[in-house]
Formats: structure tokens, C-alpha cells, sequence
């Protein structure tokens, strides 16, 4: 069957179809339901993606605005939440932690999953899909052309959804993070640990590098577990250090573990400004990940759903699309940047922010927040976590 590629101008097209490239053109064929989307992957579906595979309810209210109501309804919610914050091995620190239940739960979705569920979902809505690989892009005043081979495409405008190692990124001059701003995780699938079968679980090393393991509860008898921890150039780290750091953090978690794979996590610490041009950087393209928890599903179907829309809703689509996300994610970017740069810099800092959440609900529920994709940081938590350093400085002296 002809995927229809050959078509003379679209109006959009997607390059990537993930829930962002997918969410981008479900938000395009819901704002004009007569544009013609190109949606584009290198990859057949379903396919698996490295990730924690924890979806939020925030990314679900998104691809329900989309027409997706209920996308993964068929899967357990898990609304218990465990942080710990450990030291490093034989420090002789005393663990610190909270569990708590959530002001609404999340759900432990493969990717495999949800990714095709998305995608199959645009389809639906009238996005073309197409097996391609884009090469090159060619941006002119009026439209794009890109190398996709066999045949080059056209387009008004681009949604760049092609991931950490975005080819459309480089092509625009965006090159890779920098240290310091680049994460590496490593996932498996394993049994789960009986007591972590129903919450979720994020242990924090509280060593020289921000770096946290998670074990998420499929709900089938399995756990998506992984590692992942900051890049620094002076020591990249290998498969043997993550796996072993995963079970230092919490052991146990890696018998039985199958289908470890790795990947980058470019952090919204350090991401391009969005061009006011034709091509639209998405979710990880545009280095939208939490810094803290390595969040990103949230922000994929959202900014997806910002460029899709600024896409086909105005002439000048790249400026629209950067008011769109401003007005969205700007405040808390910004917040999760300071607190990702104060925590780096400051010791003890992201244990007396486990101590307040565990001091006072509301201090959970606004890391909570602040961790899935739209908080910020409140004068509440603001002042928790003060109150937490005082009473560790007191007691760490007495």
C-alpha cells in the first residue's frame, strides 16, 4: 500500500511518531481537520523505547483534549509514590524517605504500548503514515523540502519528533547537550520485588552525581526497572556500572531482568530556544526532560500538541508555537531548572527536600507536581525545605 508520500505539499509533516510527533499531528487534524499530515517514523509499529514507561495523569488529560479519552484504561493506575534519597554504599548514612499516595494516580504503560496506541490513533484521525528515514532538510522561505529517500518531501512546516538523537535538531545547528545536562539511563523488565508491587519506587544516590534507580510496577508480574545518572566526560559510564548502581540503589531489582537497554536523556536544563522558523522541535528533540526525575511523557504529548496546532493555526508557525509553550511550560521549566542546578550544587539540599515531603503532605504533593510535569516550586515547599535544613544542621552538630 502507497503511504502516500508522494503527494506534492503538505501541510505538515511529523518526523517521528512517538506520542509527541503523533500527539502534533492529532493537535494539527483537531485545529483543521482538512490539513493534509505526513506522519513519519524510520521504525514499524509497535515498537519498544527505553523508557520508565510511567505515564502521568497530566500526559493522559493532554491526549484526551486530543480525542484519545481512556487511551490506557486497561492498565492498573498505581497512585502510591516512594522517594528515597540513599547515600553512597557503606556510607553509614541513615536512609531518608516518603511514601504517599497521590493526588491522582499514574500507570505504568510499555511503550510498545502506548506509543502504537497514539500513533494508531492519529492515523485515525487522518494523519498519512509513512516508513521513512529523513536524512537532510532543506529550509527555504517558503516550505521545507526533505531528504527521505527515495523521493524528497515538501512541506509548509516540519514537527521535528525524531527524539535525543534528533537528526533535525543538528540540521538547525542545535548540537548535543552539554555536560553536565545529558543523562544516560538504563531499563529492563524483571519480576517485581514483592513489596514494590504496588507503588512506585524512586531511590536517589545522594553521592557526586545526580542519579536515581526506579522500579515501576507493570502490573502483569513485571517491573520496568532502571538506573540513569548524569553524564560527565571524564567518566562515561558502562553497562557493568549502571546494573551494578541499580541493584546498590535497590537490590534485588535486576534478578531475572531482561531486555536492558539504554538511552540518553537530554535535559531541559540546557535546551535550544525554540526557532521562530518552519521546523518545530518536540519533547525529546527539544530536550524536554525533568531534570530531577527524567520525566518526559508530559512534555512530549504537550509540546505536540503546541506545534501541531501553531502548524496549521497560523502563517507564522515557529512563533506561535514558542507563545504556545511559553504559556504552558515557561514558569515551570524555570523552576525545575533552579532546583536541578541549587540541588547540584548544594549538599544535603535534595534530603532536606525528601525530609519536608515527609514532614508534611502538601509538600509531597507539590514535589509531586513538580516532578511529573507542571508544578512549581510554592512558597510552602519553599519554606519545608529551609525548616529541613535547619533541623539536619542541628542535628548533624549535636
Amino acid at each position: 500500500m502507497s503511504d502516500g508520500s508522494t503527494e506534492r505539499v503538505w501541510d505538515v509533516v511529523v518526523v517521528g511518531a512517538g506520542p509527541a510527533g503523533s500527539a502534533a499531528a492529532l493537535s494539527a487534524l483537531r485545529t483543521r481537520p482538512a490539513a493534509r499530515v505526513l506522519l513519519l517514523d524510520r521504525a514499524s509499529f509497535p515498537r519498544d523505547k527505553p523508557c520508565g514507561d510511567g505515564v502521568a495523569p497530566h500526559a493522559l488529560d493532554v491526549l484526551a483534549d486530543l480525542g484519545l479519552p481512556g487511551l490506557v484504561d486497561d492498565h492498573r493506575p498505581v497512585s502510591r509514590l516512594h522517594l528515597q534519597v540513599d547515600g553512597t554504599p557503606g556510607g553509614g548514612r541513615d536512609q531518608l524517605h516518603v511514601s504517599g499516595d497521590m493526588r491522582r494516580p499514574a500507570r505504568v504503560v510499555p511503550r510498545a504500548v502506548l506509543d502504537a496506541r497514539v500513533r494508531a490513533g492519529a492515523v485515525a484521525a487522518g494523519a498519512v503514515p509513512g516508513l521513512r528515514t529523513v536524512r537532510t532538510i532543506d529550509v527555504g522561505a517558503d516550505g521545507v523540502v526533505l531528504d527521505a529517500g527515495p523521493q524528497q518531501l515538501h512541506a509548509r512546516v516540519v514537527v521535528a519528533a525524531d527524539g535525543a538523537r534528533s537528526v533535525l535538531r543538528r540540521a538547525l545547528g542545535h548540537h548535543r547537550n552539554a555536560s553536565g545536562h545529558l543523562a544516560l539511563a538504563l531499563r529492563g523488565y524483571a519480576p517485581v520485588r514483592d513489596d514494590l508491587a504496588d507503588e512506585q519506587r524512586i531511590v536517589f544516590a545522594d553521592d557526586d552525581r545526580p542519579a536515581y534507580a526506579w522500579s515501576f510496577p507493570v502490573g502483569d508480574g513485571r517491573a520496568n526497572v532502571g538506573y540513569g545518572e548524569v553524564l560527565r566526560v571524564d567518566r562515561p559510564p558502562t553497562r557493568e556500572h549502571l546494573l551494578r548502581r541499580l541493584e546498590d540503589l535497590l537490590p534485588g531489582t535486576t534478578v531475572g531482568g531482561e531486555g536492558w537497554r539504554g538511552h540518553h536523556l537530554p535535559l531541559s536544563s540546557r535546551r535550544p530556544r525554540p526557532d521562530e522558523g518552519r521546523v518545530l522541535l518536540v519533547g525529546d528533540a527539544l530536550s524536554l526532560i525533568n531534570p530531577m526525575t527524567g520525566e518526559g511523557i508530559y512534555y512530549a504529548v504537550l509540546s505536540g500538541a503546541c506545534a501541531g496546532a501553531a502548524a496549521v493555526g497560523t502563517a507564522d508557525a515557529g512563533a506561535t508555537y514558542r507563545r504556545l509553550l511559553r504559556r504552558r511550560l515557561g514558569r515551570h521549566l524555570g523552576h525545575t531548572t533552579a532546583l536541578s542546578t541549587v540541588t547540584a550544587r548544594v549538599p544535603g539540599l535534595l534530603p532536606a527536600g525528601v525530609a519536608a515531603a515527609a514532614a508534611d503532605p502538601g509538600v509531597f504533593d507539590d514535589l509531586v507536581d513538580l516532578g511529573l510535569g507542571r508544578g512549581l516550586l510554592t512558597g510552602r515547599t519553599l519554606s519545608g525545605v529551609a525548616r529541613a535544613v535547619v533541623r539536619m544542621d542541628v542535628l548533624r552538630r549535636s
